[in-house]
C-alpha cells in the first residue's frame, strides 16, 4: 500500500501538532518553516520526516502567521498537485486572496498555553471543532477529501462562510483574549500599589485571564486582519460594560439579577466537547453537480446544530455522482431532512443496525 504524504508549512505549535497528528494516522510528513533552525529541530525530534515541500503530498496545511497565509497557500498550490488548506484564525482575508478549486480554508478551534515545537501535541485536535470555509471555487472533491482527513484527526467539522466565521470568532476568541489582557493589565497596575492583589487572585480571576498567557505575537496579525469584526465586538463589550456600570451605580437590583441569571443560564448551555452519538440514523444525500454542494450540506448541519458523528462519500450506481452518507442523532433527522429538502437536495434516512 502506498504511503500517504502530507506537507506542513509553518512549524509552530499548530503546525508541529498537525505534523504529529498526521504521522500518527499513517502520513509521511514533510515540513518547512521560515526559521531553518526550527525546521531542523522538527526533523531531529521526529516531528517531520523530511524538510521541504513534497510535490506528491495529497494534503498541504499552511500554519504560518495570518498575513503570510495567502502567499504560502499559493506556493503550496504551485508546488503540489494535492489539496491545500490553512489553519489561520482569520478567514476572509485568506479566502479572498486565493481562488483555486484545490484550496479550502480552515480553522481548528484549539490551542495551548505552550509555545512552538515544545508544545506540539498529536492529540491537540481530538474532540475539537474545526471550521471549514469553502468558497464557490472550492471543488467538492477537495472539500470531501479534506473533511475526511480532519475527521481522521478526531475533530468535528463545522462549515461557515469566511465573513461569518470572522464575526463569530471575534466574539468567542479574539474579544476574550483582548479582554483578559486588559483585565490582567488592570490587576498589574493595581498590584504596583498593593502587592497583595495578585496573591489574592483566586479561581474566577485566573479562569478569566488564562488566555492572556497565550503567545502575544500571533495577535498582531489577527488584530490587523480581523480589525472590523474585532472593533464591532469591542464596541458591544464596551456598551455592555457601560450598561452594567449604570446598573451598579443606580443599585438596580432587579436588572442586576436578570443580567447575572441570564449569563448563568447561557453559560450552563454552552456545548461541551464533541461526543459520539448513541441513538443514530444514516442520512444519504446525492450530491448535485454544482459547485459547493457538499459544503452546503455541512453548513446546513452547522446552522441547525446537527452533529455529524461520521460520514463517507460513496458513488451512485447511476454514474460518478457522489452520495454523501452521514451518521447523525436520530432526534435531529427530520429537522435535517426538512432543511435539505428546502434546499433541493434529495435525502433518504435509514436506521443503523
Amino acid at each position: 500500500m502506498a504511503m500517504r504524504k502530507a506537507n506542513v508549512l509553518g512549524l509552530g505549535l499548530i503546525g508541529g501538532s498537525l505534523a504529529l497528528a498526521l504521522a500518527k494516522h499513517g502520513f509521511v510528513v514533510s515540513g518547512v518553516d521560515s526559521d531553518d533552525e526550527r525546521a531542523t529541530v522538527a526533523l531531529e525530534r521526529g516531528i517531520i520526516s523530511a524538510i521541504g515541500i513534497d510535490p506528491q503530498a495529497e494534503i498541504s496545511f499552511v500554519a504560518t502567521p495570518v498575513s503570510s497565509i495567502p502567499g504560502q497557500v499559493k506556493l503550496a498550490l504551485e508546488k503540489t498537485a494535492g489539496i491545500v488548506s490553512d489553519v489561520g484564525g482569520v478567514k476572509l482575508s485568506v479566502v479572498s486572496g486565493v481562488v483555486d478549486p484545490r484550496f479550502v480554508g480552515g480553522h481548528p478551534m484549539t490551542g495551548s498555553e505552550l509555545a512552538g515545537l515544545d508544545g506540539a501535541d498529536e492529540s491537540l485536535f481530538e474532540g475539537i471543532v474545526w471550521v471549514l470555509t469553502p468558497t464557490p471555487t472550492s471543488s467538492d472533491s477537495s472539500f470531501e477529501s479534506l473533511a475526511k482527513i480532519i475527521r481522521l484527526l478526531g475533530a468535528e467539522i463545522v462549515v461557515l462562510d469566511a465573513e461569518r466565521h470572522d464575526r463569530l470568532v471575534a466574539v468567542v476568541s479574539h474579544l476574550p483574549h483582548l479582554t483578559a489582557a486588559t483585565l490582567m493589565g488592570l490587576a498589574h497596575l493595581t498590584a504596583e500599589e498593593h502587592v497583595a492583589v495578585l496573591r489574592l487572585a483566586a479561581g474566577g480571576f485566573r479562569d478569566m485571564t488564562r488566555v492572556a498567557s497565550g503567545q502575544p505575537t500571533i495577535w498582531i496579525d489577527i488584530c490587523r486582519e480581523n480589525k472590523d469584526a474585532i472593533l464591532d465586538a469591542l464596541n458591544g463589550m464596551i456598551a455592555g460594560l457601560s450598561e452594567m456600570k449604570t446598573i451598579v451605580e443606580e443599585q438596580d437590583t432587579d436588572a442586576l439579577l436578570t443580567r447575572l441569571s441570564t449569563a448563568r443560564l447561557a453559560r450552563a448551555n454552552l456545548p461541551g466537547r464533541v461526543q459520539e452519538l448513541i441513538d443514530v440514523c444514516e442520512v444519504r444525500v446525492p450530491v448535485p453537480d454544482r459547485p459547493g454542494a457538499a459544503a452546503e450540506i455541512f453548513q446546513l448541519a452547522a446552522d441547525l446544530g446537527v452533529n455529524i458523528a461520521n460520514f463517507e462519500v460513496t458513488h451512485s450506481v447511476e454514474g460518478d455522482r457522489g452520495i454523501l452518507v452521514m451518521v447523525i442523532d436520530r432526534a435531529n433527522a427530520e429537522m435535517f431532512r426538512g432543511g435539505l429538502l428546502a434546499r433541493k437536495f434529495r435525502p433518504t434516512i435509514q436506521s443503523v443496525a
